[in-house]
């Protein structure tokens, strides 16, 4: 009996020892109803916060600055609380949901309201405009989410009141719009050439090729016990697998994770929740690697 409990102490031993440590991440994520911005630790504490109005779309520099938009412009930060740059925009009514740093140290931001994407220099003044066209029917506030200026020179926007991305050139012509289900919130340019789409309230993510066709979804209900509600940031791991924000807005806040983590088959191998501190994050960047966010070394 003894010597047939052995191999099994062995093989239960051997089985602890090699198992992987539960996945923890330390991540950057805008609260927009909490009206905040934070680094937050993989022991889930609050490390660094700067108060935002409504704050969409985050970066860690490689400066170690953080730069944000939030509804009325977009802002860099020191970690010491002083504000190292500034866009405001123009008037009283438009809204930024998007800003992003540019390798000539421009940054990029769109505009509800005046419907025009821009890049803004450190003096804060446009060093470049491309105006937009959306249905006259679409509200301001659901004209734009997302918006990425690629490597080649183009752009990506979501037409969120139009539920579908538009890849425009440096001159602003369209090239290639798709429509998604929803009402789409980011649009992700991944290494492969697909885009990865978060389709907002129609509860689900899908990955698009250069044709159209969806390649890869996660449906509303396919991670059991954990519903997807609006589907807002996201970003594509190294590894492959997704990071999601779950905006828990519309009557769900409190209720679920507010950030999950899926692998290539959907199974859930991360989530995050802390209902006392946050309450509806919009959008994350993993900081477990450094990298730099301004030479297209991370997909969100």
């Amino acid at each position: 009996m003894i010597h047939r409990l052995i191999p099994l102490l062995l093989t239960a031993l051997t089985t602890s020892v090699l198992a992987a440590p539960p996945i923890q991440h330390r991540f950057l994520c805008c609260d927009y109803s909490g009206d905040k911005v934070c680094i937050v630790s993989a022991d889930c504490r609050i490390e660094w916060q700067a108060e935002a109005k409504h704050p969409q779309d985050c970066w860690l520099l490689p400066n170690g600055n953080v730069l944000f938009a939030y509804v009325g412009g977009a802002k860099e930060m020191t970690m010491d609380g002083q504000v190292a740059w500034e866009y405001l925009a123009p008037e009283k009514g438009v809204e930024c949901h998007a800003a992003q740093p540019l390798p000539n140290g421009n940054v990029l931001v769109v505009e509800c309201g005046t419907s025009r994407l821009i890049e803004v220099d450190r003096a804060g003044q446009i060093a470049k405009e491309i105006p937009l066209v959306t249905a006259p029917e679409v509200k301001l506030h659901n004209q734009y989410r997302g918006a990425r200026k690629l490597a080649n020179g183009h752009y990506l926007v979501v037409f969120k009141g139009e539920g579908k991305i538009v890849e425009l050139d440096g001159d602003g012509r369209v090239l290639r719009e798709q429509k998604v289900p929803g009402d789409p919130h980011e649009a992700l340019a991944l290494k492969n050439g697909n885009w990865l789409v978060t389709c907002g309230d129609g509860h689900q993510v899908i990955e698009v090729n250069p044709a159209g066709e969806t390649v890869w979804s996660l449906g509303e209900n396919e991670l059991p016990g954990n519903p997807l509600r609006l589907m807002a940031g996201a970003q594509r791991l190294p590894n492959g697998n997704t990071l999601l924000c779950n905006y828990l807005g519309h009557g769900h806040i409190g209720e679920n994770p507010q950030v999950y983590e899926v692998t290539p088959d959907k199974k859930l191998v991360w989530s995050f929740a802390d209902h006392a501190q946050f309450k509806t994050i919009n959008q994350i960047q993993i900081l477990d690697t450094p990298v730099d966010v301004i030479h297209g070394e991370i997909h969100r």
